[in-house]
């Protein structure tokens, strides 16, 4: 549980630089995908009863064309709804010069909902709006929805590719290393690997960590299963 103290520097320091969202999503976004899709292919080819050595290639193009594709578009997602804010932010701006009594207005609205009223109000909202740069950004929250953090495209995008290789490489292991029976190791070493990416997502969760891991194994085993039907449909 992340812990903090509330001493008025402490609370100055910690709300005057919030630490924005992070990389959590991107980071078990990018190892969940990057397992996923390549043990659905190993198991896909092991269940077509083709060599080895496909399996490999298969995965090792995956791990780094998938893993590429997948952080460009986090990187595209990541810069459209950068310049979105962005967009939206020169409209406020321009709405204030051109419409300020409407403007003032809609940030009265959005303070009586968060509960003023009266007096309070209106002096509440008289002096966010003598500060332009306050009065933009309580507009963007409470209009649009959208807080004061801009997302990283880059870092989001460079995120997601290394836990998708990480991760991805993992299903590959066994067979890069010539193990025997390497398609059954290959399977308990994924299956772990979905377990423990579950329980370390469940430190920034109120879910125990055998639940979380459980979902994500279950996940994960389900498009396994699914991959390796498909392919013993197809053998050859």
């Amino acid at each position: 549980m992340n812990d903090h103290g509330h001493t008025e520097q402490e609370i100055a320091d910690r709300v005057g630089s919030p630490g924005g969202k992070g990389v959590l999503r991107d980071a078990v976004y990018g190892a969940i995908d990057g397992t996923v899709t390549t043990f659905a292919i190993v198991a896909g080819v092991a269940g077509a009863g083709l060599s080895p050595v496909v399996i490999v290639i298969l995965g090792l193009a995956n791990v780094l064309a998938d893993g590429f594709s997948m952080a460009a578009a986090n990187y595209s997602g990541s810069k459209a709804e950068h310049d979105n804010a962005r967009r939206i932010r020169k409209i406020e701006e321009r709405h204030i010069d051109e419409y300020p009594r409407g403007e003032w207005l809609e940030v009265r609205e959005i303070l009586s909902r968060k509960g003023l009223e009266g007096q309070v109000l209106d002096q509440a909202t008289d002096a966010i709006t003598k500060n332009r740069e306050s009065w933009v950004s309580l507009m963007m929250e409470g209009e649009y929805g959208l807080g004061g953090i801009d997302p990283h495209p880059l870092r989001a995008a460079i995120t997601t590719f290394l836990s998708f290789l990480v991760a991805g490489m993992v299903p590959l292991l066994p067979f890069l290393f010539k193990f025997d029976s390497a398609f059954v190791f290959s399977a308990w070493i994924t299956m772990a690997t979905f377990g423990a990416i579950g329980a370390l997502k469940s430190l920034w969760s109120l879910s125990p960590w055998w639940r979380s891991a459980g979902e994500t194994m279950l996940i994960g085993g389900a498009a396994a299963a699914l991959a390796f039907a498909v392919g013993t449909l197809l053998q050859v």
